[in-house]
């Protein structure tokens, strides 16, 4: 009978395992076996593809759970086999981390501390990437440049949407279906997660990064970063397009919507009528002027630097979903049209040249971008005489 680990009955007690990905780390699998397995009992381990003495390794472990394949096909489809064999095993909850030992197992215990004030909820665990020793620049840098897609596509802030060991609540993931094969899955799981719901939230964890003479990495810099950067582009085409227009009309079916907008726009007393007015003058801007596709990846940062309402400037700005966006369109297109005093006030695409191109083009972005000035400025002005008429001020 195997020896119990330090942490068997938190473990049991959340129906919680560990779950270990691996290709190709033989030199330090068995090492992070033997540490997990002084916490818990409960392990699966991912055998993805690898080529090297793994499977000899997962040999001489016959208490922990292994699933083995080949050929190699990538760590997201590691986790997400991972997943589906810790919920088919009845488990609730998986924590996954890295098979390099990066990861320190004595860890393990905050996220299963953090299980039990947020049930349900997809744990990261947070690096302190500015502390640790031997950290190499492009993890930095590719973790800033994550976390800040992250809030683009969620509105969600988090310190380190890169970290590979965090807990998974596997029964409400193991069922969907997911597109990305490698290190990208663990921005998609994050991302659509929380889009459907799952609290998403971090826990402070330490992490071990060897000498670079000594570092075992499959991470490839150019093929692995556009993966990530074509997946970003899609999720915030889907965040634009879908998610938040769907977030905006569920928000404006209930009571509880309509006193979180009243809420924002009372709330704060700190906070001037002006401000408040120029976030939704500025929304109502960036909504029509024709950047589509780009009005909140423009819009968010500008709104923060000028120290703007940002919940303001999103609702504002979501004038630009349907069904107002052909309105918006058509308006953009006959305001451009009586400016360039063009005739013909309907598009035919009837003998359509290139220089007929040109001229729509020109008379619609000329066009929406005077409609998104007048309307940004007319609900400048009616925001503020509202506000100022209707709104109690600051008590001294």
């Amino acid at each position: 009978m195997p020896e119990a680990g330090l942490y068997d009955n938190l473990f049991k007690k959340n129906k919680a395992c560990v779950l270990i990905p691996t290709y190709n780390n033989a030199g330090t699998l068995a090492g992070v076996i033997k540490d997990v397995l002084k916490y818990s009992t409960d392990v699966i381990v991912v055998n993805d593809g690898s080529t090297d003495n793994t499977q000899q390794i997962l040999d001489g472990f016959p208490q922990v759970n292994s699933v083995s394949y080949e050929p190699n096909r990538g760590k997201g489809i590691a986790l997400q086999t991972g997943i589906r064999e810790a919920a088919k095993l009845g488990y609730d909850y998986a924590i996954a981390m890295d098979s390099d030992g990066q990861h320190y197992a004595s860890d393990l215990k905050v996220f299963l501390d953090k299980i039990e004030e947020f049930p349900g909820a997809l744990i990261i665990g947070a690096r302190n990437l500015s502390e640790e020793e031997n950290v190499p620049q492009k993890s930095s840098f590719g973790n800033k440049f994550s976390n800040f897609w992250f809030w683009v596509n969620t509105g969600l802030r988090m310190p380190d949407t890169q970290s590979g060991y965090r807990l998974y609540p596997v029964q409400k993931l193991a069922s969907k279906k997911y597109y990305t094969r490698k290190y990208e899955f663990e921005i998609e799981v994050m991302v659509r997660a929380s889009w459907s719901g799952v609290p998403i939230i971090s826990v402070p964890i330490s992490v071990y990064y060897p000498k670079p003479e000594e570092r075992v990495s499959h991470f490839r810099p150019f093929k692995d970063f556009t993966r990530i950067s074509i997946l970003n582009t899609v999720l915030v085409l889907i965040a634009l397009l879908y998610i938040k227009p769907r977030d905006f009309f569920r928000l404006l079916s209930n009571k509880e919507g309509w006193r979180k907008i009243w809420r924002t726009v009372f709330a704060n007393p700190e906070e001037s009528n002006q401000t408040k007015a120029a976030s939704i003058g500025f929304g109502i801007f960036m909504g029509i002027v024709p950047v589509w596709g780009f009005q909140l990846a423009i819009g968010i940062p500008l709104s923060i630097a000028f120290k703007m309402n940002k919940a303001l400037f999103i609702l504002a700005a979501h004038i630009s979903v349907f069904p107002f966006t052909p309105i918006i369109w058509v308006a953009s297109l006959m305001t451009g049209k009586l400016l360039l005093r063009q005739d013909k006030w309907f598009v035919s695409f009837d003998h359509l040249t290139l220089q007929r191109f040109m001229q729509e083009g020109a008379a619609f972005f000329l066009g929406g971008t005077v409609l998104a000035i007048v309307a940004g400025l007319l609900s400048y002005l009616i925001a503020y005489m509202s506000l100022a008429t209707f709104r109690k001020p600051k008590a001294i």
